[in-house]
């Protein structure tokens, strides 16, 4: 009996009870709180780096802000300053100016590329539609036939009421169940193929998979031969290099000389601006460009979409590489070496 008691008394204590329960619960709830709160604590740290970043960038900003100003109180600093800003500015025409033409060379491609993408993808959907629309005009004539034989067995059995003609209705009563089973099944044999045409008309055509490899590949030579027409169109200044060397800096230089020297710069950027933008026989040279850069660029593996820059160096000779003429025409550069115009960005990969 004192062993039965003992035997009862350990069952007894392997039941939980409602506390502990509670407690367990309790300790798995302050497992997740400090969790969750270490996930908050690092997310504030975060954002408090971020805050501090974002404040130093502003502060600099306002620093930049302030010694433009400084710059442009005076008359000597101000020309520089303005100077500055107007290479910046045509700089950036440049680059806006060629990614305006990618924009519509891939526009107008995509466009054609996904007509040419619907045609084909319907070209291989038309056998398989084809054969479901020969399929449901069968299935739709064996229905019509299946039908027309009930309804002839359906009146022949109608006609046979004399009692000597008993044998004879049974038997046309057999081919009449016989016509019921085949319209049932001409029916099935319909809906099945009358389902295999909706399915195939609601399937989705493949995705569209974006500009092919040649498209961007000539997309991007004419980029490049654009870059260089401005070039050529700038070739007779220095404005190339010094706008690009004023892109390149983040704070005004003093290098434009006079106020005299910078007013005479100023009126020739302006002339550089208004080159920039003369549409006159501008296709003609794109193409003309392109086609030379699409017999002498090479790409160093199979998806590249942009030429090495060594392919398109200008041989002796060509007519590109040559001055515009006078002493201080500047050289044509490398566009996608020197990244000219920002090239790299404008580019489709």
């Amino acid at each position: 009996m004192p062993q039965l008691g003992f035997l009862k008394l350990n069952v007894g204590q392997a039941d939980a009870t409602p506390d502990e329960h509670r407690v367990v619960a309790l300790f798995r709830n302050r497992a997740e709180l400090k969790k969750a709160y270490g996930e908050l604590q690092e997310e504030i740290y975060r954002l408090k780096d971020r805050i501090k970043q974002q404040e130093g960038a502003t502060q600099r900003v306002q620093e930049m802000l302030a010694a433009l100003e400084a710059r442009l109180a005076l008359s000597d600093t101000a020309y520089p300053a303005l100077v500055f800003y107007q290479l910046r500015g045509l700089w950036q025409g440049g680059r806006e100016l060629i990614e305006q033409f990618v924009a519509d060379l891939s526009r107008q491609q995509d466009e054609r590329e996904r007509r040419l993408h619907l045609a084909e993808c319907n070209r291989r959907r038309f056998p398989r539609r084809q054969e479901a629309e020969n399929a449901l005009r069968h299935a739709e004539g064996e229905l019509a036939a299946a039908r027309q034989r009930a309804v002839e067995a359906g009146a022949a059995r109608a006609r046979l009421t004399r009692f000597w003609q008993y044998f004879v209705r049974r038997r046309t009563e057999r081919a009449l169940s016989a016509a019921h089973a085949a319209v049932a099944a001409a029916e099935q044999a319909l809906t099945t193929a009358r389902a295999a045409m909706e399915a195939l008309e609601a399937e989705p055509l493949p995705e569209f998979p974006g500009l092919s490899l040649e498209a961007r590949r000539a997309i991007n030579l004419a980029a490049i031969a654009y870059a260089e027409v401005l070039c050529a169109r700038l070739a007779k200044t220095p404005l190339v290099t010094l706008a690009k060397e004023a892109t390149a800096r983040r704070e005004v230089s003093d290098e434009y000389g006079s106020r005299a020297e910078c007013e005479a710069l100023m009126g020739e950027i302006a002339r550089g601006r208004t080159l920039l933008h003369d549409r006159a026989n501008i296709a003609q040279e794109i193409r003309a460009r392109t086609e030379r850069l699409r017999q002498s660029g090479r790409y160093r593996a199979p998806a590249d979409t942009v030429p090495t820059a060594e392919s398109l160096a200008f041989s002796e000779g060509d007519a590109l590489s040559g001055h515009a003429g006078g002493a201080a025409a500047a050289r044509m550069p490398n566009v996608l070496a020197e990244d000219t115009w920002d090239l790299f960005r404008v580019l489709l990969r």
